[in-house]
């Protein structure tokens, strides 16, 4: 199997990146296709302990180049810091390890800027954002008014391309009665662009004189954020499935070998939308504080819920996914009763599939429970040696999703995992 996804299942912040981590070691090459800084991947190894927003979660390998595709939104600034974060813990970071594709458009301090204005003008009505100029950004890109980072290499070329979509920006962030928008502003973007250029380079070409590797594609958020497939409008601005990994990669001829969804054993969930298995009041406090659920970028709190079985299988099946990894199980050692959302109340009908969108505000959690364990499962790494209770629930999930769970994460720990 040359060529796996990793991608989540649900509304994001799965833990992808920890297990992205855990089997990075096994391939060649690791690269992040979508999104951009809106969302961070939480890695605990033997360097420490790290929450990656645009950095591959295959960094930390000695022996894997890491990618960032054109689908990604290239943001100079904060690759930047992040890069000074992990090679402040002597991991070493250079074009050998790391290539950005030429192809990838870059985030402009304007970006930010928008969604900032935006976010405050929507008020009660807003989506949700991380303020960090996703939206905008793949507004501009589909708009065909952003800078792609291969453009850097001619002066020229580069700063008219700068000078007249700031022309055009400067009369959208003045309706929004802010002051002029100048270059001035855009100073640590220009330093930042100068630091990243040498990683820039022709990625498709290095990907097709590189057939024979085994590539790892690392997707952001879940299916649920997508933004064709998921909760819309309260989704992201782009295509977090799997079936866009080779596109947004920049080997849109290769096929995938395998999909692996990632799930967490509770759900959780960041933003604004419907989120029809949330817990409420001390009960979601409890499995928040447990499982310490707090954004990895923005340090929200996270909304918690029970297991959502609707909203996974919909997951699973629009990722295509061969086999399931569920993470953080032993978050729910502390339960006596653990809920799972079996299916959904609709209009008055009952339903397991997952609904339209709009209808998602109507729907209501049919909740079944489950005994707890009620031990510490943390040093577990035998499927037959884990409590029946838990294998209970388990193979209750496994069933309702329709797709094998094959790995059982038990903590944050790269060895803490079971394999089926």
């Amino acid at each position: 199997m040359n060529n796996t996804a990793i991608v989540g299942v649900n509304w994001g912040d799965e833990g992808k990146g920890r297990i992205v981590d855990l089997f990075s070691s096994d391939y060649d090459i690791v690269i992040r296709y979508q999104g951009g800084g809106n969302a961070g991947h939480t890695v605990m190894n033997e360097f420490g302990t790290f929450a990656l927003h645009l950095l591959p979660s295959g960094i930390f390998r000695k022996n894997v180049v890491n990618i960032l595709g054109n689908g990604v939104a290239l943001d100079p600034i904060n690759l930047l810091k992040e890069m000074k974060t992990v090679r402040d813990c002597d991991i070493p970071i250079s074009p050998e390890n790391l290539k950005i594709s030429s192809r990838a458009s870059l985030l402009m301090p304007w970006h930010i800027d928008l969604d900032v204005l935006e976010e405050n003008r929507l008020a009660n009505k807003k989506y949700g954002s991380t303020k960090q100029g996703i939206a905008p950004f793949y507004s501009d890109k589909y708009q065909k008014k952003t800078v792609m980072a291969g453009e850097v290499f001619d002066d020229e070329l580069f700063m008219q391309h700068i000078e007249d979509l700031l022309a055009w920006k400067d009369m959208i962030i003045r309706a929004y009665g802010e002051e002029e928008y100048t270059k001035d502003r855009l100073k640590e973007f220009f330093e930042a662009i100068e630091e990243i250029k040498p990683y820039i380079c022709d990625v498709t070409l290095y990907l097709n004189e590189n057939r024979d590797k085994r590539i790892m594609f690392e997707a952001q958020l879940g299916s649920l954020r997508d933004i064709d497939y998921g909760i819309y409008p309260y989704t992201t601005s782009s295509n977090t499935l799997a079936s866009y990994a080779p596109i947004g990669a920049g080997c849109p001829d290769l096929k995938l070998d395998k999909v692996i969804g990632v799930a967490k054993a509770y759900s959780t969930c960041v933003g604004e939308g419907p989120f029809v298995s949330e817990m409420f009041d001390e009960e979601a406090e409890e499995l928040r504080k447990a499982g310490s659920e707090y954004g990895a970028k923005t340090g929200r709190p996270r909304r918690v819920g029970a297991f959502d079985v609707v909203a996974t299988r919909y997951g699973v099946k629009v990722q295509g996914c061969d086999a399931v990894a569920i993470t953080k199980l032993d978050v729910l050692s502390y339960m006596d009763k653990i809920p799972v959302c079996v299916s959904y109340l609709v209009d008055g009908k009952e339903t397991d599939e997952f609904p339209f969108p709009s209808k998602l505000n109507k729907a209501e959690p049919i909740i079944r429970y489950f005994d707890g364990w009620k031990c510490d499962i943390s040093d577990i790494r035998k499927y037959e040696d884990l409590p029946i209770k838990a294998r209970e629930y388990i193979e209750f999930i496994e069933k309702g999703i329709r797709c094998p769970l094959a790995y059982i994460s038990v903590g944050p720990e790269r060895e803490s995992i079971i394999y089926r």
